[in-house]
């Protein structure tokens, strides 16, 4: 079924923040600031300019700033500015705004704003924020430490004294911007005719966004009006709430005009929310035919400055320690976490939120072990993971893996990208070849659709995991969808369209969906976290059930027939006597109630649905990678690509492969190119496309796709989320394949992004330590 919102899309009839027209509309430019990490002193603004600029003071009677909060032991909290006030904590982060007729003349106002600062000692990675003398980011901190958590199961330390082998490895994710095609943007416009406060933004949470500009603005809810447009990606840069929402609400409340920002790509990479940046070191035992004993993770994040609302800076750390058990049978296992606050953008929600690092992190220790016991890495993989025979399976960190055959995901991908074959040509390159073929491999279980018992668990005051529909026939018949999610790009349109006509037998066309306006939806969480399909599919299935039980009746009453032996059918309910159209029976139930006593009034229904298990419908996938390293430089070329993935029951083929491939793409650039890089000073040096580095056509290959369709027994259709998992084991199989292609030089390279110079700098190394080995020993015959 072809995605039907492309036919907009591709005659450039879409509707975004930056196409919007209102009468009087104002452009905004922010003021940001320049330092990493510095005092306020003073503000300046030309007397001429004092009406056009806001500043943290003139703002601060009209909207709070915004605290995340969470339940974990220890947490702290950071109260996130909607305009700095007293100190600045980030290159970016915004000190004051400027309002003119255009974005141009704002611009212009913006850059006549002194911000005098005092600069203070920068806090930029881990060691630095870690370090007993380091400057605290928050004045009243002891330390640079959000939270620590930390849990056990099983005996490791047993595991340990029983292990035949053991590797200890530390693995780094650096810091990547999210960068979806479109930016964010904000307009808003208060009526006073009406006294709704309406707000377009580029969300994935109009809900949410609605909630809270309410609460820091202290209005009603109900005098909140928030409209998500098409929106161009957001890949969870675009599901927190942000300063930017919050000041633009409230002085649209205080001018007399629609103010309106759209987010320059500058600002993109250093205001935007941005995502990995973690350090793992991993210990793992193992017996000597394989069996996996346990594992040991010290898990340290680097949040940023702030918490965002409402997924804490916490976030990433607890998925990354529920996940490092992956796929496998793991009966030991212990983990500490701690989220570090810098002097970084905060970080956020970012596809797969941890998950790449955690796979990274198992995938590549997996490897090792399968080194150091002298096995093929998929044979190690095969011999751990969970068996179809053990599903339903409950992890070491308490998650359910739902269904699924993890092994034969592993034994497909090995037969789709050739194994054998790549081996063979790997043998027979020369020893003076300057070139080296390797294969990885990357396994993981992605939770996905999460509940509101997942959500608690680690430590949000706002759990999500319900989701709502609104279902109406109208008087022609034909059908209307409204739900709280927020399609950017994922064909939700197309597949709630298609469970509507799954059950009313229509054809799509009949169908419409409506999403992204709070006035016209039922509340909704949003779109993240893989959960649409599963969320939004079973609210809109029990919408439809319930309106389709409801249009059987009045087709039994018209028909003169038991309800029993009716059924829908073509547009029609059919009886054994005959059939009446749906045009035929909404006419006549709703111009004619009188003509089918006995039936409540209406032709709507508003459903509510929640999983029956909340920690997840679990997909699964194992990703195989095939590469070509240069020796003398370093690159990598990817040579093939294959992926054997498990999303349950797939609604709609060419929607999952494109989202299969899409996340590959992402993944290898999370792999192979993208990362802001700072200064000591905290200053970013990657704010433009010169200088950070996206994958196109020529970095990604031809990629192989092939289904394992295993439903979940706990979702309606056995549907399981597949927004996320293309991006999750890319670094950790192209890791792996690199490791591979220089194993004989004994070359690791455990930090991503793998670039030429990292690579060539690892070779380098490990060759001279090989040297240095072999002296040593000749050193020690003589």
């Amino acid at each position: 079924m072809p995605r039907r919102e492309d036919r907009r899309h591709l005659a450039g009839q879409g509707c975004f923040i930056a196409d919007v027209q209102l009468t009087g509309l104002c452009e905004v430019a922010f003021v940001r600031s320049q330092t990493a990490h510095g005092r306020i002193r003073e503000i300046s603004v030309p007397a001429e300019d004092r009406e056009a600029v806001w500043t943290a003071q003139r703002l601060a009677p009209f909207a709070e700033p915004l605290t995340a909060t969470s339940t974990l032991e220890g947490f702290r909290t950071a109260p996130l500015p909607n305009l700095a006030a007293d100190k600045v904590r980030y290159v970016g982060e915004p000190v004051a705004l400027a309002i003119a007729a255009t974005r141009a003349e704002a611009e212009d106002v913006a850059g006549r704003v002194g911000v005098h600062l005092e600069p203070l000692p920068a806090v930029v990675d881990f060691d630095t924020a870690l370090a007993r003398d380091a400057p605290t980011v928050h004045d009243d901190w002891p330390d640079n430490i959000f939270a620590t958590t930390s849990g056990e199961v099983g005996d490791v330390d047993a595991a340990a004294r029983e292990a035949a082998v053991s590797v200890t490895r530390e693995y780094t994710l650096h810091r990547q911007a999210v960068v979806p095609l479109e930016t964010r943007g904000v307009i808003a416009h208060y009526n006073r005719s009406t006294g709704e406060l309406v707000v377009w933004s580029s969300t994935q949470t109009p809900h949410m966004i609605r909630d809270m500009i309410a609460l820091q603005l202290g209005m009603e809810a109900r005098r909140v009006r928030v409209i998500a447009p098409d929106m161009g990606g957001g890949f969870g840069a675009k599901c927190s709430v942000y300063p930017e929402e919050i000041t633009l609400a409230a002085i649209a409340t205080q001018v007399d005009h629609p103010v309106r920002w759209v987010e320059d790509r500058w600002e993109a990479q250093v205001a935007s929310t941005q995502a990995r940046d973690h350090r793992h070191r991993i210990t793992a035992y193992a017996a000597a035919d394989g069996t996996l004993l346990g594992v040991e993770a010290d898990i340290l994040v680097n949040s940023g400055a702030y918490s965002v609302h409402p997924w804490t800076a916490t976030m990433d750390a607890t998925m990354a320690s529920a996940m490092i058990p992956g796929p496998y049978r793991l009966p030991n296992y212990r983990f500490r976490t701690r989220s570090l606050a810098s002097n970084k953008t905060p970080s956020g929600p970012y596809r797969g939120v941890a998950r790449p690092a955690a796979a990274f992190s198992i995938e590549r220790t997996i490897d090792e072990l399968a080194h150091e016991l002298a096995m093929e890495p998929y044979e190690m993989r095969i011999r751990n993971m969970v068996r179809s025979e053990d599903m339903p399976y409950v992890s070491a960190a308490d998650k359910v893996y739902d269904s699924g055959d993890y092994p034969e995901a592993v034994r497909r991908a090995t037969a789709l990208v050739e194994h054998d074959t790549w081996r063979e040509r790997q043998r027979a390159l020369p020893a003076s070849a300057r070139r080296r073929i390797g294969i990885g491999y990357g396994s993981f279980t992605e939770q996905t659709a999460h509940g509101c018992i997942e959500w608690a668990a680690r430590g949000l005051a706002v759990t999500i995991g319900t989701e709502g529909a609104r279902l109406a026939m109208d008087a022609t018949g034909s059908l209307s969808l409204s739900v709280g999610i927020k399609s950017h790009g994922q064909g939700s349109e197309t597949t709630l369209a298609q469970v509507v006509s799954e059950v009313f037998d229509v054809d799509l066309d009949h169908v419409t969906v409506s999403h992204g306006d709070t006035a016209m939806t039922p509340r909704g969480d949003g779109t993240f976290a893989s959960r649409t399909m599963v969320m939004a599919g079973g609210a809109t299935h029990g919408a439809a059930l319930a309106l389709a039980e409801k249009v059987m009746r009045i087709g039994a009453v018209l028909l003169d027939e038991p309800v029993q032996d009716v059924v829908l059918r073509d547009h029609a309910v059919v009886g054994k006597k005959g059939s009446v159209t749906y045009a035929q029976l909404a006419k006549e139930f709703l111009f004619t109630p009188d003509h089918v006593p006995g039936v409540e009034a209406g032709l709507e229904v508003v459903h509510h649905y929640r999983p029956e298990v909340q920690t997840g419908a679990f997909t699964y996938a194992t990703q195989a990678a095939v590469v070509e390293v240069d020796l003398d430089t370093g690159a990598v070329k990817l040579l093939d690509y294959a992926v054997v993935e498990d999303c349950g029951t797939v609604v709609n083929p060419r929607i999952v492969d494109g989202q299969i491939l899409g996340g590959i793409a992402q993944g290898i650039g999370n792999a192979l190119l993208e990362e802001i890089v700072h200064d000591a000073d905290g200053q970013p040096k990657s704010t433009s496309f010169l200088d950070y580095l996206l994958p196109g056509a020529s970095e990604v290959p031809q990629i192989k796709i092939e289904h394992m369709a295993t439903p979940s027994p706990y979702t309606v259709f056995g549907v399981k989320g597949a927004g996320e998992g293309g991006a999750i084991p890319p670094p950790a199989a192209i890791a792996n394949a690199i490791r591979d292609a220089l194993r004989e030089y004994g070359t690791e390279v455990n930090e991503t992004p793998m670039t030429p110079e990292r690579v060539w700098t690892a070779l380098r190394t490990s060759r001279m330590a090989a040297e240095a080995e072999g002296r040593a020993t000749l050193e020690a015959v003589r």
